[in-house]
């Protein structure tokens, strides 16, 4: 692992008790926005304020995450990610205004911003043999974290009393304070690079189209991803199915992130091309959206099952990450570049879907959106799912430059 790197266990631990906290400020949420909004007069505008902070914080803060790194050294970044996100959901649960609370819910993004585009760049750097056995294991602990945060809120909150929900999104932040110790303890002797240049530059990739293929894949999926999460639960309910029905085949699809992000990623790496995969996922998506929309009460488990598999394609665009390149330095930068325009094509989703509805009182011209994703999906996915690294693609373009000169 190299010179300061520290006890592989211990970095292990770190990459692991990170990824549980990458989601916890979001997911836990929306479960207790209902008591939330009671107890700050927070408005239904600001509420759907709330609900899209995360892609910007994700899109905004994740552009930025390589050249904080540069600066203070990976570990020392997250470490201070951490802390603020540890701080920020503290402060936001006994938080007496609207304001503090939605400045504290920013804050508590932080961790998980850096996070995101860092967790791809310290595999590169630690485990470049074992991309896929790595990936698989944060994004199972990130999909552990994310799910546990989703049902565990409540039942937390109702020990709380009155203003349990308090208590029920406070709790995580110990969670946060946790995952920084092993940070801390790793900082010795990490290696300050500096700010990041040439093709380190997230900037810089603007000129790669595996670069632009991999955003526009990463976005694609997470569009699907945020519009099943925001919207599946109405579409079951408007078909006839009860409250609890549609909340628990919800829940079934979040639980269904942890066994695919314990397989994907180790599948992807083992294979020369990603491509069959990438049909395949798009397949799958594509039966259960036409399940969804023509008989959403026949087999709803089964479309619910389907569309949870084509999900696995968020641990595959993270494990095409490290795949695509050379370096952790190009990895980080790619990660940013990747994740900054992909969180705001997925932040649209939600939006969209919600207009198409409303406009249409229907679901045809919103699934409409979802097929355009999946064709999106598919062409990217392409693109990104034959072997190429970001690096050639720069050298090319800086070659054909050269010589057209």
């Amino acid at each position: 692992m190299g010179r300061g790197a520290g006890p592989r266990w211990l970095l292990v631990a770190a990459l692991v008790l990170t990824a549980l906290n990458l989601r916890t400020a979001v997911t836990s949420v929306g479960p207790v926005l209902d008591e939330l909004e009671r107890g700050l007069g927070l408005g239904a505008s600001l509420a759907g304020l709330l609900t899209t902070l995360p892609v910007l914080a994700f899109a905004s803060l994740g552009a930025v995450t390589p050249s904080v790194a540069g600066r203070l050294g990976e570990r020392r970044t997250l470490a201070v990610g951490l802390v603020l996100m540890a701080t920020g959901l503290a402060v936001r649960a006994v938080a007496g205004s609207v304001a503090l609370f939605l400045l504290m819910s920013v804050l508590a993004l932080v961790g998980g911003a850096m996070g995101n585009v860092l967790l791809p760049s310290l595999v590169k750097r630690h485990f470049p043999n074992r991309i896929g056995a790595m990936t698989a294991l944060y994004t199972t602990a990130l999909a552990v974290g994310t799910t546990g945060a989703a049902g565990l809120t409540v039942p937390v909150a109702g020990q709380g009393g009155a203003d349990g929900w308090r208590l029920g999104l406070g709790v995580w932040a110990a969670l946060a304070a946790v995952a920084v110790l092993p940070w801390l303890a790793l900082m010795r002797g990490e290696v300050r690079r500096g700010a990041p240049r040439g093709e380190h530059r997230a900037a810089a990739l603007r000129r790669s189209p595996v670069a632009w293929g991999l955003a526009v894949f990463f976005g694609s999926q997470s569009l699907q991803a945020y519009v099943a999460f925001g919207w599946f639960a109405q579409l079951f309910r408007d078909a006839g199915l009860s409250a609890q029905r549609a909340g628990l085949l919800v829940a079934f699809l979040a639980a269904l992130s942890i066994p695919t992000s314990m397989v994907m990623p180790a599948w992807a790496a083992r294979v020369h091309s990603q491509r069959p995969l990438i049909v395949l996922l798009v397949a799958v998506y594509s039966v259960s959206y036409v399940g969804l929309l023509v008989a959403p009460t026949t087999l709803p488990w089964l479309w619910v099952a389907l569309c949870g598999l084509g999900a696995a394609a968020f641990p595959l665009a993270l494990t095409l990450i490290g795949l695509r390149t050379r370096t952790p330095a190009a990895t980080a930068a790619l990660s940013a570049f990747t994740q900054s325009i992909g969180y705001l094509l997925a932040g649209s989703g939600p939006v969209l879907f919600g207009v198409l509805y409303g406009a249409t009182g229907g679901w045809g011209w919103p699934f409409v959106l979802l097929f355009g994703a999946l064709a999106a999906m598919l062409a990217s996915g392409w693109l990104v799912g034959c072997p190429g690294y970001v690096e050639d693609d720069l050298a090319r373009r800086s070659g054909a430059a050269a010589r057209a000169h």
